[in-house]
């Protein structure tokens, strides 16, 4: 029983991360695709202004999902570590240089510098959410089992391609809303069709690599199309479906107003759909959730510092978006300094 929550627990700290940091990911996919100095000049603008308050916080999902895997399901942790350390280390650097990139290419005095550290923030924006799909989608594929190593195979298969494609567009997808979003919040009306149209764009190619994915997965994945297709699965399918063409529809409103809202959920409800549909295993068909649980004892106090840190931290992370999305947490600018100056001084 208490395995069992634990692993939904687990599902949900990834489908937080998917929304979350895939959001952040998928600015820096329109941060590559924005074009040259000049052409990209304001969506850059927008997306350091719109990432700036909140990026470093989606890495908290990232941690919660590592430490539920390594205390919880610590089998399951090994497996999946040993069998596809590559493409998991790739993603740990691309996190790295992202931030890195991120972090510098402001402050770099040099034109030579800000482009650098620009092109490496935009290029792991785009890798690590791939090489982090691809490895999801070798446990997806049951690639990975005890008897496994590491092998390219593992993680460079069909299904395990299009769950790195899939991770792209769904961060792209995210990523273009939410900057339409905050181009209507910093009054930027030609921003705001900039992302709108990204934003379509991004949603069709998510519908059409869905559609692709789901047939290659009745051949490659058996277990998980299958759970894809009936039960709870479908169900969440379905949920993502629906999402998906309500985003499409609220973005051709002027005020496009919940996009942002059925964006997540189409996002999340997929996540969700790939874990129901591997139910009741962690790694299909080698490895089920029982199975792969740690002592009962771990388990129990790994269920209650869960539920005081997501007491903790929820909260926090509902009102620094809260704060975000109202357009609290704006930085100041040089003139907000000089008026503070000046009415100090008086």
């Amino acid at each position: 029983m208490i395995a069992g929550v634990i692993a939904v627990v687990l599902l949900l700290a990834v489908a937080a991360y998917a929304c979350g940091g895939g959001t952040d990911y998928g600015a820096g996919f329109w941060d590559l695709t924005a074009g040259g100095a000049e052409r990209g000049k304001r969506p850059r603008w927008l997306i350091d202004h719109a990432m700036a308050p909140v990026w470093e916080v989606n890495n908290v999902w990232l941690i919660f999902v590592l430490v539920i895997m390594w205390t919880g399901f610590p089998v399951f942790f090994q497996q999946v570590f040993v069998t596809m350390w590559l493409p998991l280390v790739l993603a740990a650097v691309g996190t790295v240089l992202r931030g890195a990139g991120f972090a510098l290419r402001k402050p770099a005095r040099r034109l030579a510098g800000r482009r650098l550290y620009g092109a490496v923030f935009a290029v792991a924006s785009l890798l690590t959410p791939f090489f982090l799909g691809a490895a999801a989608g070798g446990v997806a594929s049951g690639r990975v089992n005890a008897t496994t190593t590491a092998s390219t195979d593992a993680w460079a298969n069909p299904t395990s391609l299009l769950f790195g494609l899939l991770a792209i567009a769904a961060t792209a997808s995210l990523g273009a809303v939410f900057l339409a979003a905050d181009a209507r919040r910093f009054a930027a009306p030609d921003l705001d069709v900039y992302f709108r149209r990204r934003a379509w764009g991004a949603l069709a190619g998510l519908a059409v690599l869905a559609v692709i994915t789901l047939v290659v997965t009745h051949g490659d994945a058996p277990h998980v199309w299958h759970g894809l297709t009936h039960g709870v699965g479908l169900f969440f399918v379905v949920v993502a479906a629906l999402a998906t063409a309500a985003t499409a529809w609220l973005l051709t409103r002027p005020a496009g107003a919940w996009s942002r809202a059925t964006a997540v959920a189409a996002v999340a409800s997929s996540v969700l759909a790939w874990g129901m549909a591997q139910r009741p295993y962690l790694i299909p068909t080698s490895l089920t959730v029982a199975d792969g649980a740690g002592a009962h004892s771990t388990m129990r106090w790994l269920g209650f510092v869960t539920l005081v840190a997501l007491v903790l931290v929820i909260p926090a992370v509902v009102l620094l978006y809260w704060l975000d999305t109202h357009g609290e947490l704006e930085s100041l600018t040089d003139a907000d300094l000089r008026r503070a100056g000046t009415g100090d001084e008086g």
